[in-house]
């Protein structure tokens, strides 16, 4: 199973699945499609917006297991 890391950035994250966009935005990272966001880490935006990171690398990671599964 792919993982996602805090030191994945952004950009890498959206290249996994299309829909890890929408699980960044409801966890509260609306800047996703900003040009500067693909570039910073999941930490780096994390810290930014005021989010702690193992909840959104939780989140992305279950998400990836749910689309792997063809849940998604």
């Amino acid at each position: 199973m792919t993982k996602v890391t805090k030191d994945m950035t952004i950009g890498e994250i959206l290249a996994l699945h299309p829909k890890m966009a929408q699980v960044l935005m409801a966890g509260g990272m609306h800047c996703v499609g900003c040009g500067a966001s693909a570039g910073e880490t999941l930490e780096q935006a994390a810290e930014v917006h005021g989010i702690p990171v193992m909840l959104l690398e939780a989140k992305l990671n279950a998400f990836l297991s749910e689309a792997e599964q063809g849940r998604v």
